[in-house]
């Protein structure tokens, strides 16, 4: 069976956790696509350029555990501009995708871009204000001393680069489902999700 499960959505919406969710129980593979801009943008911090660094991309380079940090992921946004760098990982996307047994890709491009064919397409949303609320509590539990202003700065100019970039805009696929989790609760979002989900599995 190959089924395709295609979710994206701005910063701290709850894509990833609602994919991982939504893969362990279908027992579908699972592959975070912001960990391979993550990836690259941490080799761009350690001097490496993001082209050549895209390009050489291994799996093992998404196992770093530094690939969580603001720093990192304000540098992802950055080279994930670049459209010599999103054309580098497109084929281990497509790759990830078409494998038997089934996949979950979450990311910012998925439905529009990686899998437009994909048999289900969710766009996992929420207002600015709450997802910099979730990622100020999330990064000061690791703690990191960082401003609830500052935090929402961020969420706004990472969604600004990544709606107005020419190649590949965050944007919602026109057949997908949008699922808005500012007032839900992780439970209630995935509970959502795996309505839409099963609904197109081709045992239903």
């Amino acid at each position: 069976m190959r089924f395709t499960v295609a979710v994206d959505g701005p910063a701290a919406a709850g894509k990833g956790t609602i994919s991982k969710a939504v893969a362990q129980q279908l027992g579908l593979a699972h592959l975070d696509t912001g960990l391979l801009y993550r990836a690259v943008g941490a080799k761009t911090l350690a001097g490496h350029s993001p082209i050549e660094a895209a390009r050489a991309l291994q799996p093992e380079d998404l196992d770093s555990g530094d690939l969580r940090t603001a720093d990192v992921a304000q540098a992802a946004s950055k080279v994930a501009i670049l459209p010599e760098v999103r054309a580098a990982l497109v084929d281990f996307q497509r790759a990830f995708a078409d494998r038997p047994g089934g996949a979950v890709l979450d990311g910012r491009d998925i439905g529009t871009v990686i899998c437009p064919d994909a048999d289900v397409k969710l766009f996992v949303t929420a207002s600015a204000e709450i997802r910099a609320e979730r990622r100020y509590l999330e990064l000061n539990a690791k703690g990191a001393t960082t401003s609830r202003e500052e935090v929402l700065a961020d969420v706004k100019a990472r969604d600004e680069r990544d709606m107005n970039r020419s190649e590949a805009p965050l944007k919602p696929a026109k057949d997908a489902v949008t699922l808005d989790t500012s007032a839900l609760s992780i439970d209630e979002a995935l509970q959502a999700a795996l309505v839409v989900i099963k609904a197109k599995l081709p045992n239903n």
